[in-house]
């Protein structure tokens, strides 16, 4: 069995950045629930199939594929729809991590799933490693990276999981609040600490 770290944090507080760290300096196996979240719904899925069957052909762009803003639309308008969604979906995401895990090949892996918190996936993972950004850094870098004004990056905090909440469930901990902090030496004691706890301390 894989020894799996789930990576989380909400949202810029740089969950990519430290995967990609583990992976470019450690060769440390990423398993990224929204990229699977994408590929579930690709062209040519049960996914889309279902999907297109439940909301119509108009939830598809002119290539085929899905319409993912129109998605997002419609289900954070109707919580029914949400919940529909989340009965179809999370149980092939959840699938297609068990299987990308079972054949990842470095001593231990890293599970990043943004809302490891909100759908309690913790059962999926043997420690918790949060992001931890203060939340007003957090709300100027999405406002930043996605051109998007203050309320709008307020309302897409709000609807996840508390900086308490996630705190509450980690087991550890990188500070990402400070611009340009020094991700790298959390990130090498960290890996130290897990080739340990995997029993491959190579």
């Amino acid at each position: 069995m894989t020894f799996v770290v789930g990576l989380t944090g909400g949202i810029s507080s740089g969950k990519t950045t430290v995967a990609n760290l583990f992976h470019q300096q450690f060769a440390i196996d990423v398993v990224d629930a929204d990229v699977i979240a994408r590929e579930v719904v690709a062209m040519g899925t049960t996914g889309l199939a279902a999907i297109t069957e439940h909301f119509g052909p108009t939830i598809l762009n002119h290539d085929g594929t899905l319409n993912r803003s129109q998605l997002r639309e419609i289900i954070f308008a109707d919580a029914h729809e949400k919940s529909w969604l989340n009965q179809l979906l999370h149980p092939m995401i959840r699938q297609q991590m068990q299987y990308a895990l079972a054949h990842t090949t470095s001593p231990y892996a890293l599970l990043v799933i943004p809302l490891l918190v909100e759908n309690q996936l913790q059962s999926m993972t043997d420690r918790v490693l949060v992001v931890d950004v203060d939340e007003t850094i957090q709300i100027q870098r999405t406002m930043r990276r996605d051109g998007i004004s203050y309320p709008h990056a307020q309302n897409i905090l709000s609807a996840q999981a508390t900086r308490a909440e996630r705190l509450a469930v980690a087991d550890d901990v990188i500070n990402n609040s400070a611009e340009n902090h020094q991700l790298l030496p959390q990130i090498t004691e960290l890996h130290q600490k897990y080739l340990a706890m995997s029993g491959r301390n190579l």
